[in-house]
């Protein structure tokens, strides 16, 4: 396929993307499924997951680290330029035309009904995109053991997040060297 023409694909998926990602990065996870996995295929399941592991290791917004790691892997260094602008230029244009006429409106009772009726949408886009990962990544006993200890840690005992993620990784490695 021609460069200009796959730089132009990702613009636009990544475009689209950041226009319609409410609710923050996981929220946009089914987002990326539909245009980059299965419209035009710029990376399978397995690199989606690497994606998100990467992308949600790496300081700042999910929605950059991942544009940034898809326009790399499609198309090397332009692939990420075009990709990173095109998740960010939505958000340009919003607040700079948007958003004084948001300030101005507020409050008022059809913004105050449309911000709420937007909080469930995001949530099920959240929970798209968790159902989305567990099904590639839940494969055995030991990884559903791992999603209910971090699940209930997390609700139940307030463990910080990366106290787990250190104990299920020292774990992992303990687990690898075992003969068994």
């Amino acid at each position: 396929m021609d460069s200009i023409l796959i730089l132009f694909k990702l613009f636009i998926s990544f475009f689209k993307i950041g226009m319609f990602s409410i609710g923050g990065g996981m929220a946009m996870l089914p987002l990326i499924e539909k245009e980059l996995i299965l419209e035009n295929k710029f990376i399978d399941y397995n690199q989606f997951l690497d994606l998100l592991s990467i992308s949600q290791s790496s300081p700042g917004p999910i929605a950059i680290n991942s544009a940034t790691f898809i326009g790399f892997k499609v198309n090397f260094i332009y692939g990420s330029i075009i990709s990173t602008l095109g998740i960010i230029l939505p958000s340009i244009i919003f607040i700079n035309l948007i958003s004084p006429y948001l300030q101005k409106y507020f409050n008022h009772p059809k913004m105050k009904n449309l911000f709420k009726s937007l909080r469930p949408i995001t949530i099920g886009f959240i929970l798209s995109a968790a159902i989305l990962v567990s099904q590639k990544t839940i494969i055995d006993i030991k990884s559903i053991i791992i999603v209910f200890i971090s699940f209930y840690s997390l609700l139940r005992f307030k463990i910080h997040p990366i106290k787990l993620i250190l104990f299920f990784g020292i774990f992992e490695i303990i687990i690898k060297r075992l003969p068994f």
